[in-house]
């Protein structure tokens, strides 16, 4: 890439989420407009697309799996910022928001994000490989981590409907912050290479690591770029949050317009929040790196249950009203689906694109059936 491109892009992702910041504080307090909700939608877009390229900076520069595992805590914030915004402002779908938006976050990393990954790189590469070890652990803990938050609330007697009692909500923030953390431990430090890309033979089979020295990338970027990059990478997160939250109104008159059930929110916001990290895991497959995409799938459905529960958790002290957690039974049997999708797709250790297909289908039933329940 030329020194003309670089310093073009560097320009245009250092502007974008300043100016998004001053839009965001100039239209706190009055943007009802048509215009100036227009101009917010595209700052939105905006600050999405430079988040993800000062994540992606910062991930070079740290090496994997540190840059996935950025990229999908950056994500959950935006994620956990929304939802408290949108809780604390009150409306008929306060009770369900957290509930929605997880759910569709689980749904749109595991069967959109990993869907996308595997066809994209299957259809380029004829096969993907990744490593099954430290594929299918993340797996495991995103199955109990859903278990524990999303399915447990349905069946429990201690509290009204599909809600956690307050000791229970407790034990479910603790578990979930302890199980995150285990996954982080393990996949940062014990057992590193396991969510390294691999190298793998003309039928797929893993052969050993990938060697990041001759894969004709850059070379990681100089410090000082990477700490702009990080401040700027807040700042983008800090506009999304705040412009979301302005256009929140407008997604759900349009949602209501529409005829929707209102859980239809949930699906869009966790669509907006995740677009980084699908740009990020299509790119990364282009490459052949599917482990990377792998990493940032479930790495964002973890990250986006162990840090939001238990900061909802925290929340729901001084928030009014109930908060339901429980999946409806339409959402328990996808949830089904998928958890069995994604065992058979990652015991192997190697995907086709038929399984990218298949992913990506259930994403469609997810998203269809939320529109017509």
């Amino acid at each position: 890439m030329s020194t003309t491109a670089v310093r073009g892009r560097f320009q245009w992702t250092v502007a974008v989420p300043i100016a998004a910041v001053v839009v965001l504080a100039a239209t706190w307090a009055n943007h009802e407009s048509p215009v100036v909700l227009t101009v917010i939608a595209a700052l939105l877009v905006g600050a999405i697309l430079a988040a993800v390229h000062h994540a992606e900076v910062v991930a070079h520069r740290v090496g994997e799996p540190f840059g996935s595992l950025i990229l999908a805590v950056a994500v959950t914030v935006i994620e956990v910022g929304l939802i408290v915004m949108l809780m604390t402002g009150g409306g008929e779908g306060t009770s369900t928001y957290a509930r929605d938006t997880v759910f569709a976050a689980v749904m749109i990393t595991l069967n959109g994000i990993v869907g996308i990954a595997l066809l994209v790189g299957a259809l380029r590469h004829h096969l993907v490989s990744f490593n099954a070890s430290g594929t299918g652990s993340a797996l495991s803990t995103v199955v109990v981590l859903a278990g524990v938050t999303l399915v447990l609330p349905s069946f429990t007697t201690s509290a009204h409907g599909l809600q956690y009692s307050g000791s229970q909500l407790a034990f479910a923030a603790v578990a979930s912050l302890v199980l995150y953390g285990a996954f982080v431990f393990t996949q940062t430090v014990r057992h590193r290479d396991f969510f390294l890309p691999v190298s793998s033979d003309e039928f797929g089979r893993v052969t050993g690591l990938l060697d990041e020295d001759e894969d004709g990338h850059a070379d990681p970027p100089p410090v000082r770029e990477a700490w702009l990059s990080l401040g700027l990478l807040v700042v983008a997160l800090v506009a999304v949050v705040g412009l979301a939250k302005l256009l929140s109104p407008t997604i759900e008159d349009g949602v209501k317009s529409l005829g929707f059930p209102y859980g239809v929110v949930g699906v869009v916001i966790a669509l907006l929040v995740l677009a980084p990290e699908s740009i990020a895991a299509v790119r990364n497959a282009n490459r052949d790196r599917v482990q990377i995409s792998l990493n940032l799938a479930y790495g964002s459905a973890m990250a986006s249950i162990g840090l939001t529960i238990p900061t909802i958790a925290v929340a729901s002290i001084w928030l009014d009203g109930p908060l339901e957690l429980g999946l409806e039974p339409t959402h328990l049997v996808l949830l089904m689906l998928t958890v069995a999708v994604s065992t058979f797709t990652v015991a192997q250790g190697r995907a086709k694109a038929l399984q990218g297909v298949v992913h990506l289908v259930l994403l469609a039933a997810f998203v269809f059936l939320s529109i017509q329940p």
